[in-house]
């Protein structure tokens, strides 16, 4: 039996075009990279939240030299939330990044284990998080769900 998964996303020529208040957490996104601890890889990534009590949360990835300690802007961002803010849910979040001598102009995807998060998050409060994907500059892409992130992700139901 063939079947097909497939989902619409949003991809508009700049930030500008944005709402309002996608742009201001994108700005938020893309002011978190300086914030990165990035010198192994010197690739800055910054994530902002925009939470149900309206406020604006920023994550960036943190490196180690013990390579595999180190934690992404995403997951770094969810912990925080998830710790600071246990009875908010996230509403939308940003995604940026800063390479080093290098352009920023296509739009940024998370990691696997960054989807993952995103959709362990999504479905511990069951609410979408809209994802706002973006360079510094150029186009923007617009998820309506973490969860087009990660097709037939672990939702952990199977472990009940």
């Amino acid at each position: 039996m063939q079947k097909k998964y497939e989902f619409e996303y949003e991809l508009v020529d700049h930030a500008g075009l944005l709402s309002i208040a996608d742009q201001a957490l994108l700005k938020a996104a893309i002011k978190a990279t300086e914030t990165a601890y990035a010198p192994y890889s010197n690739f800055k990534v910054g994530a902002a939240a925009c939470l149900s009590t309206g406020q604006i949360v920023i994550g960036s990835n943190q490196e180690s030299a013990s390579f595999p300690v180190g934690i992404c802007a995403e997951r770094t961002l969810l912990n925080s939330i998830g710790s600071q803010y246990p009875a908010a849910t996230i509403i939308a979040m940003a995604v940026s990044y800063d390479p080093f001598n290098k352009p920023s102009t296509v739009p940024i995807s998370p990691c696997g284990m960054c989807r993952q998060s995103l959709l362990d998050y999504e479905n511990r409060y069951q609410a979408p998080i809209k994802m706002i994907l973006a360079g510094k500059t150029g186009p923007v892409m617009v998820l309506p769900t973490a969860a087009h992130l990660l097709p037939f992700g672990f939702d952990g139901s199977i472990l009940k």
